[in-house]
């Protein structure tokens, strides 16, 4: 009896000690597979938070994600809405592309062309790029170099008579409101251009020039005042018609302005610019609009 029993004991002590590896063993497989997973998670977690960090820092180095352009979508072929309803042009491809190399996304933000300064003032826009006159407005903005030399001309019906500036006395002179045809036309630094006003028989005020163009072909006004970018995309655009009248109003350059003292968004625009200039992307996105001849930024 007691050998039975010795036996009996001696065979629950190697069962325990068998139990106790066994379960030793499952743990520390457990274990190690825990490790090996926390491991593999936090190797992809350093990744993802590595690959998040070199893009920032490729977007802007002071934290910029997106550039907000605010332009008048009726201002072809700077900025418009096509056929299709998608915003596109010259000054819209340009800012594409200076997104492009700076990682930004671009926001197009059409606007009412007279409440500009009131969007850009507010923070609601990062920049006016959209055939934007810096003529007279030097120290009104934080500009770019201007890009492109532009002119102030008078478009009539080819059939109306009118073929000099002369000829406009008596007549209705459309403009769009707070443009820069109509500065000039208001400029009493140039005597010759208020007498030239005066003359007028009305001058009226348009928001967008679409609907200007709609008054000349239907008569209710003889000329319109505008870009002469402008006015041949106009022409072009209804097949004719129309001509712009040899004598321009005035000559101007173009720029993109940023709120007063904004350099350091400028200057990173800036750089983008002559980056496209040195390696002919610029170029190429003007003849793509047809303005080659108008472009001054080479």
């Amino acid at each position: 009896m007691k050998k039975f029993l010795a036996v009996a004991c001696v065979m629950s002590m190697m069962a325990g000690v068998l139990t106790g590896c066994g379960s030793s063993a499952t743990e520390t497989a457990a274990t190690e597979a825990a490790t090996e997973t926390a491991v593999e998670t936090t190797a992809v977690t350093e990744t993802a938070e590595t690959t998040a960090e070199a893009e920032n820092a490729a977007a802007d180095e002071s934290g910029r994600t997106q550039l907000i352009v605010g332009f008048d979508a009726s201002f072809p072929p700077y900025g418009y809405k096509d056929d299709n309803g998608e915003y596109v042009g010259f000054d819209l491809d340009l800012a594409q592309e200076v997104c492009d190399r700076n990682g930004w996304e671009l926001v197009k933000q059409p606007i009412d062309w007279d409440s500009k300064d009131m969007e850009l003032d507010q923070g609601t826009i990062d920049c006016i790029w959209n055939g934007f006159t810096m003529n007279g407005r030097e120290d009104a903005y934080t500009w770019s170099v201007p890009y492109v030399d532009n002119s102030q001309v008078f478009v009539v019906a080819e059939d109306a008579g009118i073929t000099a500036k002369a000829d406009l006395a008596g007549k209705t002179v459309g403009v769009q409101a707070d443009s820069s045809a109509l500065a000039a036309l208001n400029d009493e630094e140039v005597p010759e251009n208020i007498e030239l006003r005066d003359s007028f028989a009305a001058l009226t005020q348009y928001a967008e020039y679409n609907t200007a163009f709609m008054d000349l072909e239907s008569g209710a006004i003889d000329a319109v005042a505008m870009d002469i970018g402008v006015a041949n995309y106009q022409i072009e655009s209804r097949q004719g018609g129309f001509v712009i009248l040899d004598e321009p109003l005035s000559t101007e350059q173009y720029g993109i302005g940023f709120k007063l003292g904004n350099e350091s968004l400028r200057d990173a625009v800036q750089a983008s610019l002559e980056e496209m200039v040195a390696d002919g992307t610029f170029a190429k996105i003007a003849e793509e609009w047809e303005l080659t001849d108008s472009v001054c930024l080479k």
